[in-house]
C-alpha cells in the first residue's frame, strides 16, 4: 500500500566556513593525500562565528516553506530529525518552533541517528496519509565538528556540518507517496559507532570521564563488515531484486557514510550514474546527509515529479533503513 503524500519542497543551509581535508589531516597528523583518497572527502563545512545547528536548521526550514509557497502558520507538525542534540531538555523541536514563531502546532523529535530523516519522512507520511496533518516540516541539522576527536582520524576526517529541511503535504496523484519502507537493527554493532557520555548511563557528573568520552567514536571497519553481511538481505526484504539491481527505481539517494560505504553499492548492480553523491564536498553530515543529498538531486534535475527514488543507509545501532518514494 502506498502511503499517499507529496514532497512539496526541500532546502538546505550550509555553514560559511569550508574546511579542506588537508587542513583536517594536519590536525590529525596524517598524510593529506592518503586522507582524501581513503575517505573520499575533498572538503566539508564547519560551523564558525555565531553559527549553530539551530540557526542553520531554522534557515533551512524558512527557505523550504518559501519554496513550498507556505507560511509558518500552515505547519501542522514540525519534526526535528537530527543526530546532534541541541540540549537534553526541552526537546530540540521546541527550540526550532520558537525560532520560527510556530506556536500551537505539534513539535517533537524523531531520532534514529543517521537514519533520522528517513524515520521522520515515514512518520510524516503516516500523518498526512491518515489525515492527521496536512503540512509536516522535517528539519535535520548537524554540528559534528563540535565533537570530533582528532586522535581518531577515521571519524574526524569524515564528518561535516549542515542542515536540510523538507515540507510534506497531500498527494496530488494516486501514485505519489511512499511505495515501500523498512528499518532493521542489529545491536551486535551498538558499540561500533557511539558517543559514550552525556546521557544517564554516563552523566556529565560521572567521576573519571575525559573529553574523549564526549566525542564521537567509530570502528569503521567493524561497521563495514557488519553492513556488508546484513544489507543485501535487508534490500531484498525492502523490495525483491534490490540486491542485484534497481527494479522500478530511477535514482538512488544513499546516506553518505564513507567512500567505502558508497563503494559497496556497486556490488548490488547499481549504476554509478543513478547514485547521488555529496560526500566529496560535504562529508558525512550524519542525519542531514540524506536530505542534503536528496535536495541536490532535486536541484540538479536528477530526480523530479514522476520519478521513483530509493533513499537508503545505515546508522549507529547498527541500523539499516530504506524508503522508496514516488515523487
Amino acid at each position: 500500500m502506498t502511503l499517499k503524500m507529496r514532497l512539496l519542497a526541500t532546502a538546505h543551509a550550509l555553514p560559511q566556513r569550508t574546511v579542506t581535508t588537508a587542513e583536517v589531516a594536519a590536525r590529525c597528523g596524517v598524510d593529506p593525500h592518503a586522507a582524501e583518497t581513503g575517505t573520499g572527502v575533498r572538503e566539508r563545512r564547519w560551523l564558525s562565528g555565531t553559527e549553530t545547528a539551530l540557526s542553520l536548521g531554522t534557515r533551512a526550514v524558512q527557505d523550504a516553506l518559501t519554496r513550498a509557497g507556505l507560511d509558518v502558520a500552515d505547519v501542522d507538525v514540525l519534526l526535528n530529525a537530527s543526530g546532534s542534540q541541541l540540549q537534553p531538555i526541552p526537546d530540540g523541536a521546541a527550540l526550532y518552533a520558537r525560532e520560527l514563531g510556530l506556536s500551537g502546532a505539534a513539535a517533537y523529535s524523531v531520532h534514529a541517528t543517521c537514519l533520522s530523516f528517513l524515520a521522520a519522512l515515514h512518520h510524516a507520511a503516516l500523518l498526512v496519509h491518515t489525515g492527521q496533518a496536512r503540512h509536516v516540516v522535517i528539519v535535520s541539522s548537524e554540528s559534528s565538528s563540535l565533537g570530533l576527536n582528532f586522535g581518531q582520524p577515521e571519524s574526524a576526517l569524515l564528518l561535516g556540518d549542515g542542515a536540510a529541511a523538507a515540507v510534506i503535504g497531500p498527494a496530488e496523484t494516486p501514485e505519489q507517496g511512499i511505495e515501500a519502507v523498512r528499518f532493521e537493527t542489529y545491536p551486535a554493532g551498538a558499540d561500533y559507532t557511539r558517543m559514550r557520555a552525556g546521557g544517564s548511563l554516563l552523566s556529565p557528573l560521572t567521576p573519571g570521564l575525559t573529553p574523549a568520552d564526549f566525542q564521537f567514536d567509530m570502528q569503521g571497519l567493524q561497521v563495514l563488515k557488519l553492513a556488508s553481511r546484513v544489507v543485501p538481505a535487508f534490500l531484498e526484504r525492502l523490495r525483491p531484486g534490490l540486491s542485484t539491481g534497481l527494479p522500478g527505481i530511477d535514482h538512488v539517494v544513499p546516506h553518505q557514510a564513507s567512500a567505502a560505504g558508497l563503494a559497496l553499492l556497486a556490488r548490488y548492480g547499481w549504476p554509478a550514474e543513478c547514485i547521488e553523491v555529496t560526500l566529496t564536498h560535504l562529508g558525512n553530515v550524519v542525519a542531514a546527509s540524506l536530505p542534503l543529498t536528496l535536495h541536490q538531486a532535486l536541484e540538479h534535475g536528477r530526480a523530479g515529479p514522476g520519478s521513483t527514488v530509493l533513499l537508503a543507509g545505515t546508522g549507529a545501532g547498527l541500523s539499516t533503513g530504506g524508503l522508496i518514494l514516488r515523487l
